[in-house]
Parts: C-alpha cells; structure tokens; sequence
C-alpha cells in the first residue's frame, strides 16, 4: 500500500504542475474575455461563455487521458492518424462549409468539426515517428519529411486557408530544426520562399491580396478591408496602462469591433486590462512556451522532442500571429488566439498538444528517476 501511495506521489511530482496552472489561467482569461467580448449591446455572452466552460472541462479531461495512455502509444498509431487527416481533408472539398472565404467546417450529424485545428496535432505526431529513426542532415530525407508532411499544409492551402497553411508549415519547420536538419538546408529553404513570395501574389485571392494590402495601409479602405484592423488597434491603445476594466470596453459593446470573441479576442482583453494585463498574458505565453522548450530540450527520445519542438512551434507561431494582428503588425489571417479564442475544436487540440507535451515531461522524469534508484 505505502508502495503504490509512494509512486502515485512520485507520479505527481514529476507532472509540470506550473506548466498546467499557467494553461489554466490562460484559459480563465479567455473564458472571462468571451463573456465580456460577446455581451454587446442587448446581447448576453453568457451562453458563449458555458459552452468554453463545457469545453474548457471536456479538454482538460481529454488531455488527462492523454497523459494516462502516454505519447509513445499514440506516436504508433501516427501513420494512421495522418492518413486519416489528408481523408479529411480531401472530403472538405465535397463536403466542406465556407466560412470567411475558405473551406474550414465540416458537418458530421449534428456536429461542426473544423479538421486543420486536430491535424495540427497529427502533422505533429506524424513528424515525430517518421523522423525518430532518421537523421535530418540527408538532403533526401529532408525532401520527404516536406513531401509528405507539406500534403496537408498544400490541401489546407487550396481551401484556400493560408493562415492556416502558414501554421503547418511552421510546424514542419520546427520539427526539421529540433530534428537536426542542416544549417544550409533550412536557409536554402527560407531563400526559396522568399524567391517565389513575388510570383505567390499572383496565386493569391483577391480577399487576401487586400488583406495584405490594408495591412500596409489600413486607411485605404477604412470601411472595407481596413475596418478590422483599425477598430482593434483603436480599441488597443484606448485600453492605455490600466484599461477600462472588465465589461467596459466600448469598440466591443458598441458592436465596432469585428468577431470580438474569435479573432480580435486579444484586442478586447488589452482594451479592458490595458498595458499590463497584456504584459500578465504575453507573460504567461512565454512562460508556456519555456516550459515546453525545456521539455524538449530535456527529452532523451527523438520522438517526444521532435513532437514537443513541432507542437512548440504551432502554438508560437499562432500566438504571434494573433496578437500582431491585434496591434496591426502583421496581416489578418483570423488564426485564433491558443486558451483564448473561442471555439471548441481550438480548445480541445491545444489542450491535446499541452497532454502530449506532459507526457513526454512525465515520461522522460519517470525513467530518469528509475535510472537513478
């Protein structure tokens, strides 16, 4: 009896207990910020804020699940689950709902999934296995991981969705750079992306060459394209260094701020908590990301640092993308915030991607711990 009590103690101490409170409170924030954010004028945002609630419950068990069957079990099955995704991804082109110009949803009964939210985590997975055995500095090597894992990226992009391509493909990027790909490889890789950036414009749709086009310029079309980001940069510098408080942000009750609760979800928080509570948030985003490279970093399986240091890079990049277009840095691309946007498909894979990265902290800790005894 004192046995197990003493292993189910051991087991808990070797959990990133901080990691999971700073995810927690990131997504209180964000269940806060959707009931403020959607409580317009004669509007209640209370429903919305019960249903991240739910979901907010549902991840958290999901991803406790996750942790209990361990990342190696579900690292097996990744060639599967891959195949899965590109199925799906293929059937969104019959079956698939437009919305906001691309195809994103998908119907099963009487449930909505979005496929590109979960496949991050399968593109990840994928990774993991098909580079735990191979080192990246082979140029061939190199090619098929980009072969094989940009299929998804490429059918996400003829959605077309190129927010979301652009996420997939810092993904396999990441997983090349913790995987050991050559200096000169990643380079010659970024040289020929920016080679052909000219020759993309071309390939582009016209609502995404005015989103880049009132990037640079807002005040081009300040009643079309331009309206998003004028009205949230409005509604982030009037949060000023303490900011409105909660409930009072005006550019979202005044119905002046677009998709308050999805896309500019960062821009209600810095109205109503000003300059410092972005520092609060910006703060425990990077105390997120810490705790995740030092997982990697730690890790002494190829797979569980390829899986942390891909799923590593899906967050960051989609928290840099949001909050950029938050502040009008960077371009529109309606990539939701990670623990914040709303939308349970969101929340449930970065949740899954957070479980998976315990894992591989727990599980490392747990052999480290049996090598010492």
């Amino acid at each position: 009896m004192s046995e197990e009590r003493g292993s189910s103690v051991g087991l808990l101490r070797a959990i990133d207990i901080p990691l999971i409170i700073a995810v927690l409170a990131l997504t209180s924030i964000g269940i806060m910020s959707i009931y403020s954010a959607a409580s317009g004028v004669n509007v209640s945002g209370l429903a919305l804020a019960r249903r991240q609630l739910v979901w907010g419950g549902l991840s958290l068990l999901i991803s406790l699940l996750i942790v209990k069957i361990g990342y190696r079990s579900i690292v097996k099955s990744s060639y599967i689950l891959y195949g899965v995704l590109i199925l799906f991804l293929l059937f969104m082109m019959v079956q698939g709902e437009v919305s906001k110009g691309a195809l994103r949803w998908l119907s099963v009964g009487p449930i909505r999934i979005q496929p590109s939210e979960p496949g991050k985590i399968l593109l990840s997975l994928f990774l993991a296995k098909f580079m735990a055995y191979k080192e990246m500095t082979d140029l061939i090597d190199f090619a098929k991981v980009w072969a094989l894992g940009g299929l998804s990226a490429f059918l996400i992009l003829i959605q077309p969705d190129l927010g979301t391509s652009l996420v997939y493909f810092t993904v396999i990027f990441s997983a090349l750079i913790v995987g050991g790909a050559r200096k000169r490889h990643l380079l010659g890789l970024i040289g020929i992306g920016l080679a052909i950036l000219p020759f993309a414009w071309h390939g582009l749709k016209s609502y995404q060459k005015q989103r880049l086009l009132v990037f640079i310029n807002p005040e081009s079309d300040p009643l079309g394209a331009g309206y998003n980001v004028i009205q949230s940069r409005i509604a982030v510098g009037s949060g000023s260094l303490w900011g409105k408080g909660f409930m009072n942000g005006t550019q979202s009750k005044l119905k002046f701020l677009p998709e308050p609760h999805t896309d500019f979800i960062f821009s209600v928080f810095s109205e109503e908590w000003g300059f410092l509570g972005c520092l609060l948030v910006l703060a425990l985003f990077a105390f997120v990301m810490w705790r995740m490279i030092s997982i990697a970093i730690k890790s002494k399986d190829r797979r569980g640092k390829v899986l942390v240091g891909a799923l590593t890079g899906w967050i960051w990049f989609q928290t840099v993308e949001s909050v950029g277009m938050s502040i009008g840095l960077l371009p529109v691309t309606g990539a939701p915030l990670p623990f914040l946007s709303y939308g349970g498909s969101a929340l449930v894979s970065v949740f899954i991607a957070i479980g998976l990265v315990i894992s591989v902290g727990l599980t490392d800790e747990m052999e480290r711990n049996q090598y010492d005894t």
